[in-house]
């Protein structure tokens, strides 16, 4: 076993604080990576704080990670130490069902191995997450990343930029289409910047006025404050494609009824209670309301490529890993533009 150190919350209502705990040796298949820059995810508060139930404690978060390869196994074939390397929000799952033959690892049959807080079939205990000083990996869960990136700005890609790219790229966004994206967080300024390299007209709708400027920055064309209801009305069945990325309770009909005909409204954000939704804001004018979860491997590594084609990363804010607790109540109060991202050289 391999010693290295961390920061965990031990219960639901502990702060997170300093952990030693063992990772496994590196298997012949395995990526041994140094963690260089782990990105804060609002998944990762909701878990530390048991807040959509099941966490396993001590839980370790993290799912946005770049770092450095230290060790590969004998059959790695791949990677080699000294290059970089990323791991998203899995580190395996069983390679054999039809969603995993098809590059959709997500949705694995035979449930994917997360990050964190999931089963582990090699320890026999569970996974333990990014903020921590590194971390073994299966090679087909890891992920290279440009030698010319900026590693902190790419860190939170690894799922902020792979669940805003995605359902754009499956609903095929493209130009001459006019693309809709509700609210400005870690993960709706990704949306706005993607939707915009695909070619989109791009509105952002807000309940924030002052992000009209860094929206435009992004590449949104217009901003619509979405509580002022004339502002709304104009906008009326003119959209292609949505991207709803709030995660607090809001009405879905208000933005169902901003679609064409045959447009489709997708949800990224997880709001904690159900939504209603009318049948008709449905069924006249033919409209969808889809759902969409990251990306499979193969998905995030073009991601990853086209984000370093055409220099896009995300809005950061550097903390160390001190700050962890603070940051996730500055989270809650929306105080961060727009992702924070631990540096794991302050974890000493």
């Amino acid at each position: 076993m391999v010693s290295t150190k961390g920061y965990a919350s031990q219960t639901a209502t502990a702060p997170l604080a300093p952990i030693s705990f063992d990772r496994r040796d590196p298997l012949p298949t395995d990526v041994q990576i140094e963690i260089l820059f782990c990105g804060v995810c609002h998944s990762d508060l909701h878990t530390a704080r048991g807040e959509w139930g099941a966490t396993k404690f001590p839980c370790v978060p993290g799912h946005e990670i770049v770092g450095r390869i230290t060790k590969v196994g004998a059959k790695v074939e791949n990677f080699r130490e000294g290059e970089l390397a990323a791991v998203g929000c899995m580190v395996d799952s069983c390679h054999s069902c039809v969603h995993c033959r098809e590059g959709l690892e997500q949705f694995c049959s035979n449930g994917a191995t997360f990050t964190y807080n999931s089963d582990d079939p090699h320890t026999g205990g569970h996974t333990f997450g990014g903020y921590s000083k590194s971390v073994a990996v299966d090679e087909q869960f890891v992920l290279r990343v440009s030698e010319n990136a900026d590693l902190a700005a790419t860190a939170p890609l690894l799922c902020a930029g792979i669940t805003t790219y995605s359902p754009l790229k499956r609903w095929k966004v493209a130009a001459g289409q006019k693309v809709g994206v509700v609210g400005l967080g870690g993960l709706g300024h990704m949306g706005v910047k993607f939707a915009a390299a695909f070619g989109g007209e791009v509105t952002l709708f807000t309940t924030s006025p002052e992000k009209a400027q860094d929206a435009r920055r992004f590449g949104a064309s217009e901003v619509v404050v979405s509580k002022n209801k004339e502002e709304m009305e104009k906008q009326a069945n003119s959209f292609d494609f949505i991207l709803d990325t709030v995660s607090a309770k809001h009405d879905l009909n208000a933005y169902l009824a901003l679609l064409k005909r045959d447009g489709t409204l997708c949800l990224v954000g997880a709001a904690p209670e159900p939504s209603p939704v009318a049948a008709f804001s449905l069924i006249a004018p033919r409209r969808q309301l889809v759902g969409s979860l990251i990306g499979g491997i193969a998905e995030t590594q073009e991601m990853l490529d086209f984000c370093a084609e055409r220099g896009i990363t995300c809005e950061v804010e550097m903390i160390g890993i001190d700050k962890i607790n603070e940051a996730y109540e500055r989270m809650l109060k929306s105080d961060v533009k727009y992702r924070f991202v631990i540096d794991m050289a302050s974890l000493k």
